[in-house]
């Protein structure tokens, strides 16, 4: 039982902080970066596919950020209709195309070691135990409905259709627009390669 207090103690504390070890992970792809022409063309693309998904998923929502899991109701729409974390998965494509862009593959097995860690064992189970808890039998469902990184099956495109708000992915996504746009440039431009 003690095993389990911890592990769940620090799933908790990796959501708490998630945004924390986001900005030293870039740091660590910034420093072992050597971005070239190929390496941005490779990288540059995966990152503006994992912002749209971002923002397809920040829009279908009302509020995802803070330091504690909370959610008032289940949502099965939109990218949530396709897999259950979308915003994950923007978050891979975007730290992916960082790691590619940098040029390094030591910026890229860090990446992906930290990456699957940090969410596929720490942050989506703790998130999927509390989903699990607040909506027993509709998650279950859903569970079967959909793969947490990958659809399942045929997608159904009534499961894509659902409420998406603008002034709500406005509020809730501008900042992580911008830390998204800044941080690639500030990629691209450590090597030079535009000029």
């Amino acid at each position: 039982m003690r095993f389990e207090t911890n592990r769940e103690h620090i799933r908790a504390l990796a959501f708490k902080y998630r945004g924390g070890v986001w900005t030293l992970l870039f740091f660590v792809v910034y420093f072992l970066a050597e971005p070239s022409r190929g390496s941005i063309y490779l990288g540059l693309p995966l990152v503006v596919l994992g912002q749209l998904i971002r923002l397809w998923a920040a829009g279908t929502i009302k509020k995802y950020r803070g330091e504690s899991v909370k959610a008032e109701q289940l949502i099965t729409w939109g990218p949530y209709g396709l897999v259950r974390n979308p915003l994950y998965i923007g978050n891979g494509l975007i730290g992916l195309g960082w790691a590619l862009i940098s040029g390094s593959l030591l910026a890229l097995v860090v990446f992906l070691v930290v990456f699957v860690l940090l969410y596929g064992m720490l942050i989506v189970p703790w998130e999927e135990k509390y989903l699990g808890n607040k909506f027993p039998e509709e998650y279950n469902n859903y569970k079967k409905q959909t793969g947490r990184f990958f659809p399942k099956g045929m997608i159904a495109l009534d499961r894509l259709r659902g409420p998406f708000d603008l002034r709500i992915l406005w509020i809730s996504e501008r900042y992580s627009l911008a830390i998204t746009v800044l941080g690639t440039f500030i990629l691209i431009f450590k090597g030079g390669v535009l000029w």
